[in-house]
């Protein structure tokens, strides 16, 4: 705070030289108090919302093991252009589709299954393809597909 010294009076008469008194100045400089305020101010407003916790709470122990993670190779099937299905890498005729997929299902943990096919393939002969990956014992479908097609909001996410 800023105290400083004021000096009162002015020239004597007729240039005589007189001895001045300082006095203290009474008035406080209140510009560094509401820096310091502000500053912390904009630390407070900071700091408060971390200090927020959760609610402390002690977990019960438990013998059960971690969940699995999916360790098997992810199976893929592919439906080419040609409108022919693959399983992995082998072709399989749409007449044994099913129980191949059963069989492949029972030695399998994951029922999770990656089906890929080309853009030219009909929407029904894809849907057909589910079914029967449905029916063969597989309820979780993934399709796969490349990045950086057109969006709906009219944006091209390619920069072209």
């Amino acid at each position: 705070m800023g105290a400083g010294v004021i000096q009162k009076g002015g020239e004597g008469k007729r240039g005589r030289r007189r001895r001045r008194r300082s006095q203290p100045m009474s008035e406080i400089n209140v510009t560094p108090f509401v820096d310091v305020m502000l500053v912390l101010l904009i630390i407070f407003m900071v700091a408060a919302p971390l200090l927020t916790v959760g609610v402390p709470v002690e977990l019960p122990k438990s013998a059960a093991g971690a969940l699995p993670t999916d360790q098997e190779e992810p199976l893929t099937v592919t439906i080419t252009v040609e409108g022919e299905v693959q399983i992995q890498t082998t072709a399989v005729p749409r007449a044994d589709l099913v129980t191949r997929l059963r069989a492949i299902a029972s030695e399998r943990a994951s029922d999770r299954v990656f089906l890929r096919a080309d853009g030219s393939v009909p929407y029904a002969a894809v849907m057909e393809v589910m079914g029967a990956l449905n029916a063969g014992g597989f309820s979780k479908i993934g399709l796969v597909t490349d990045i950086g097609g057109p969006a709906l909001d009219g944006s091209d996410p390619s920069g072209g």
